[in-house]
């Protein structure tokens, strides 16, 4: 019997190991939109990078879907445009962030830092 690693789907290495920057437990909550259909979601935040964030949340996107995401928290928000990476059925989505606008980065780096005190 084949272990699923074992498929020539799966290329490279686990995402944990293709990170590149820090990733943080981060609670917020989150809205992701779908722009084609207009689809709203709402979940929970539990990790936050630089590129990315992963959204526990019961009804996931297919991955490659392009969405806008808002995350949330205390005073602040965060919106970008980004696109689910990899998807958990029934647990949640490994996000990524795509061309965020300036501003919306300071607000980021800001909980970024808070993190990494």
């Amino acid at each position: 019997m084949s272990s699923p690693f074992d498929s020539t789907t799966n290329v490279g290495p686990p995402y944990r190991e293709q990170r590149t920057v820090p990733r943080y437990e981060f609670i917020a909550t989150v809205e992701l939109v779908e722009p084609v259909s207009d689809m709203r979601l709402t979940g929970r935040v539990s990790e936050i990078s630089r590129k990315g964030c992963y959204v526990d949340v019961l009804n996931t996107l297919p991955s490659g879907t392009k969405i806008r995401i808002s995350i949330t928290r205390d005073l602040g928000a965060f919106t970008t445009p980004a696109r689910v990476i990899y998807v958990q059925e029934g647990m949640g989505m490994g996000i990524a962030f795509v061309d965020p606008l300036a501003d919306q980065l300071k607000i980021l780096d800001a909980w970024l830092a808070d993190l990494a005190s």
